[in-house]
């Protein structure tokens, strides 16, 4: 019986090492490094790129450090709208991505497409931010439906289309003919 479950173990297992294994690492030698010094150079990257995004859409943009904490906060057109924390910046998301591709492995073209797919998805952050941000500043009503159903949604979302497509058109090519 095992050995009918043997290829689904294996993927199972390489998909919790390549999860666990650099999660673990992000967290102890990167997160934990930064933590009462403010948001972390990585957050603060993406945040930058945010308000970059938000300026181009005609709402004025900077971040604002909070001295003490790990946070700092979106000044959008005048407003606070938001702030940015190290949960935003869409790492996990990223590594979950990347571990569940690797889990299928092919070789060569697992690198280009977890590459290729991580880019992607930090431009999703990055829109999903800046989205979230002008939508709590024009509709404030929506915030809590944007903040939790639907820029999730995006994000995931895009996570498993990119899942699909990788095992319908890359994983699973040569066992389909």
């Amino acid at each position: 019986m095992f050995k009918d479950f043997r290829p689904v173990l294996v993927i199972l297992l390489r998909f919790l090492a390549i999860y666990l294994i650099p999660m673990i690492v992000y967290q102890v030698l990167y997160i934990n490094h930064y933590q009462g010094l403010g948001l972390d150079p990585f957050s603060k990257w993406v945040g930058s790129q945010s308000c970059a995004v938000q300026t181009f859409l005609g709402h004025p943009s900077r971040m604002v450090d909070a001295p003490g904490y790990d946070t700092s906060w979106f000044l959008v057109s005048g407003k606070y709208p938001s702030r940015m924390v190290e949960g935003c910046n869409a790492v996990s998301v990223m590594l979950l991505f990347a571990a569940f591709v690797f889990a299928f492995y092919k070789g060569a073209r697992t690198f280009l497409f977890a590459g290729i797919g991580i880019v992607l998805l930090h431009v999703m952050n990055v829109l999903r931010i800046a989205g979230l941000n002008i939508l709590i500043l024009e509709h404030p009503e929506y915030t809590k439906a944007g903040h939790d159903y639907f820029f999730p949604a995006i994000i995931y979302g895009t996570v498993v289309v990119l899942w699909i497509v990788w095992i319908k058109f890359f994983a699973l090519k040569n066992e389909n003919r």
